[in-house]
């Protein structure tokens, strides 16, 4: 069966207004306070998450024990399609104001309180994103827009 990963940072990155401090997704994600994270490259994502959906493949949600990319990962959680793992199309025009999950207008302050963020937090992460391609969002429950 086919694992595939998916990260959660430890600390914010480096781009960030709070680059360097945690981000406490781990205990967010233990909590259901972080019920999805958003990813570029919705395509990818999809065929990925169907595949889950499936129940061809696991999703491996990890963290990393340091620096990104220079230290070892620790595993969360292994979900599966009985995890109720889903996707969504994020489509963002504007990082202040409301944006469409799969066609619909969807507030930004429930997107980023969702992922685990305050709004701040939120649009800082995603200020230097290329908005002009689809997002994804991963969920890890039922929970949809």
């Amino acid at each position: 069966m086919k694992t595939y990963v998916l990260t959660l940072s430890k600390v914010f990155p480096r781009t960030h207004a709070r680059a360097g401090e945690p981000t406490e997704f781990q205990e967010k994600f233990l909590k259901k306070e972080k019920i999805h994270t958003i990813r570029a490259n919705y395509e990818l994502w999809s065929k990925r998450i169907k595949e889950v959906q499936a129940g061809r493949a696991v999703l491996s949600v990890r963290q990393w024990t340091g620096n990104p990319y220079a230290s070892h990962q620790e595993e969360i959680a292994k979900l599966t399609a009985a995890d109720d793992v889903g996707i969504q199309r994020l489509d963002i025009f504007d990082l202040m104001r409301p944006e469409k999950v799969d066609g619909r207008l969807v507030d930004l302050m429930d997107l980023a309180h969702n992922d685990g963020l305050s709004f701040s937090d939120w649009y800082h992460w995603f200020k230097g994103y290329d908005l002009s391609k689809p997002m994804a969002i991963i969920h890890f429950t039922k929970f949809r827009y």
